[in-house]
């Protein structure tokens, strides 16, 4: 099947095209995701994640690879993203059974449906 051509990197007046799904060139991609988490995202959700959040984030992508979303339709498609069902800002934990593989689709989703995450830029 064939892939899905890149785009335009959203950084100012750069030339480079990014990776599918991406919005930035590698060469921005850091830039872009530093400049989001020190201005952009809410200072308590900053909180919530850090090492800790990595390390059981890594564990559960290492245990459930596929998303588990996707896997109930029949679809095999490599989890990218972990989800809390229950969300922190809600009460929810980083408990395994409060957490979900998903791919990068599956998780902006369920956040549209929660009406927990912005439009990208």
């Amino acid at each position: 099947m064939p892939m899905k051509p890149k785009r335009p990197c959203r950084m100012t007046s750069c030339p480079n095209l990014a990776e599918d799904g991406e919005l930035y060139c590698s060469a921005h991609k850091k830039t872009a995701n530093y400049e989001y988490n020190h201005y952009r995202r809410d200072p308590e959700t900053k909180k919530w994640y850090g090492r800790a959040w990595k390390r059981i984030r890594d564990r559960h992508i290492r245990e459930h690879p596929m998303c588990e979303e996707c896997l109930k339709h029949g679809i095999y498609k490599p989890a990218e993203e972990v989800h809390h069902m229950l969300p922190l800002a809600d009460g929810g934990t980083h408990n395994r059974n409060n957490l979900i593989s998903l791919c990068r689709s599956c998780h902006m989703k369920a956040h549209e449906r929660l009406g927990t995450r912005h439009k990208n830029p």
